[in-house]
């Protein structure tokens, strides 16, 4: 490849060949200028021709968002879990459905703050649209450090936040996203004499220990310490697509998510006569079964998903007559409450829950149940009372 350098006013320029376009067939070429001097540009001009030779040479004037946004995406993909590549791949997406074909040295700050904006207006929730931000300042931030941009489109963007109507706080503040302690209870019971077979041990297993769904679809027996008593949480079930045979085992959501912890007895008990119960069906149906160790499965031996767990939940809250919108991670949440309740300390609900960050458990599950605000209230009305 042929490269030159001039003059051009007081700076240096310099043009190397980027061959024929496939396309046209006419000769390309590329131009940068601003150095100082003319040493300076003929170095960036060889830099610029050994790229070229090596095929690695990118073409800052071309290359179009979303060219660049697969290559930070595979990128990306070489160092985080398959679940977090799925949730950017969804993200980005959505940027290239506005910026795809723009090239990326013309998307400005007020280019990309008006996507924010637009979509808000379309509906979008604040934590979807967070997702979306926080996905576009990574590819954004790579583009800079490749010296693909001149500056950060990103860096001074605001996420827009809907302000909620009065009906809407009102509402929203109705739809409590945990069970009660009274409602658990009436749950369990639905679950233990008119559940689906594996129900009962299936939601007290949640109940009792505040897993995620993943951790408890990724347990095998040999996670289970029959003597000590405790469950050892090292793995989570990935399977978005709720095929049979489409999963994967991850590491859990974060560090401190590989725990141990502590069940009683009514738990071990459930899991030992369950255990009695697969070996049965496994001597039956030991040509088809598929026997890969784990606790909770389907008839073929397969770990079961958490869409069908879902879908039985949903069963027995219709049959106790509860309609708000709850999912099998309510249980982590009742777990929560009800350890507050019982005057669980902070670190300790940290521990067992498997945050990394005490932050992460003081602010999500910040919450109380009716019964500790009713109890709050009448302490304060009986103080008052005393000062009579």
């Amino acid at each position: 490849m042929k490269g030159h350098v001039y003059k051009r006013g007081k700076t240096w320029t310099y043009t190397v060949d980027l061959g024929k376009n496939p396309a046209t067939g006419k000769r390309q070429q590329k131009s940068k200028g601003g150095f100082k001097t003319k040493k300076e540009a003929q170095a960036a001009s060889i830099k610029a021709q050994q790229e070229i030779n090596e095929e690695t040479f990118v073409d800052e004037q071309a290359i179009l968002f979303k060219d660049f946004a697969d290559q930070w995406l595979n990128m990306y993909a070489s160092s985080v879990k398959v679940s977090s590549v799925r949730v950017r791949k969804i993200e980005m997406k959505r940027l290239c459905d506005y910026f795809g074909y723009v090239k990326l040295k013309d998307i400005n700050g007020v280019r990309y703050q008006k996507v924010l904006y637009d979509l808000q207006q379309k509906g979008y929730s604040n934590s979807s649209i967070d997702g979306v931000h926080s996905t576009g300042r990574m590819i954004f931030k790579k583009a800079l450090e490749f010296e693909l941009i001149k500056k950060n489109p990103t860096e001074f963007a605001k996420v827009p936040r809907k302000i909620d109507s009065v009906q809407e706080l009102e509402t929203r503040n109705k739809d409590i996203k945990y069970l009660e302690k009274h409602e658990l209870a009436a749950f369990l019971k639905a679950a233990k004499n008119e559940g689906l077979q594996y129900d009962y041990l299936i939601f007290s297993l949640l109940a009792y220990s505040g897993m995620r769904a993943g951790e408890l679809l990724a347990l095998k027996w040999n996670d289970i310490n029959f003597n000590e008593s405790t469950i050892n949480i090292t793995k989570t079930l990935y399977n978005p697509k709720n095929r049979e045979k489409e999963f994967e085992l991850l590491t859990p959501k974060t560090s401190g998510s590989v725990r141990k912890i502590k069940i009683d007895e009514d738990i071990l008990s459930l899991l030992k006569k369950h255990k009695k119960e697969q070996t049965e069906w496994k001597m039956m149906t030991r040509d088809e079964y598929v026997d890969q160790n784990f606790i909770i499965t389907r008839m073929s031996g397969y770990p079961e998903t958490i869409k069908k767990i879902a879908i039985r939940m949903k069963r027995l809250l219709k049959l106790i007559k509860i309609e708000r919108n709850l999912t099998p991670h309510s249980f982590r949440h009742t777990h929560t409450s009800l350890l507050i309740e019982a005057g669980v300390g902070i670190k300790e609900i940290q521990q067992r829950l498997g945050h990394t960050d005490i932050e992460t458990t003081m602010n999500i599950y910040a919450h109380m149940t009716k019964e500790m605000e009713e109890k709050a209230s009448h302490k304060f009305s009986e103080l008052m009372r005393s000062l009579k």
